[in-house]
């Protein structure tokens, strides 16, 4: 079966402050658990130059690569395009347009910190994406 076309799926959008630990992770997972069926982008208000190896580390234990990521800066434009806006603790910095829904992730940041400080962030990510999938009406895929 095709993919369903970008105008009838959802759209979710991650914003962190260096787009380099809580929204490439929650990028990541939602990727993996809704592949096509969701168009996920990630941003940073100050992004870092590069993913955080720690959770590029985390994210490998759990089968994920995102080794290959980089950073983005945030835009009006990624968030005009979105649906959905998931900001974890990038403060003021996020443009709020009408009509988008915006929800605001309490998470812990991974910056500085090692794989065993990173491991309950991303667990706890990977929770609140599951309950995402719900709350879009996306089924998880069974294949992974």
């Amino acid at each position: 079966m095709p993919a369903a076309p970008a105008a009838d799926r959802p759209s979710v959008l991650f914003v962190c402050v260096h787009n380099a630990g809580r929204s490439q992770m929650a990028a990541a997972f939602l990727i993996h658990l809704a592949g096509d069926a969701v168009e996920v982008r990630s941003a940073g208000s100050a992004p870092a130059d590069t993913v955080n190896p720690a959770v590029v580390e985390a994210m490998s234990e759990v089968g994920i690569d995102v080794s290959a990521e980089t950073p983005k800066i945030l835009t009006t434009e990624a968030v005009q395009a979105s649906d959905v806006v998931i900001t974890m603790g990038c403060g003021d910095t996020c443009p709020v347009f009408p009509g988008k829904t915006y929800l605001d992730w309490k998470l812990d940041d991974p910056a500085g910190q090692g794989a065993d400080a990173v491991r309950p962030i991303r667990d706890e990510i990977e929770a609140l994406v599951g309950d995402l999938l719900v709350d879009l009406g996306v089924a998880p895929r069974t294949h992974q």
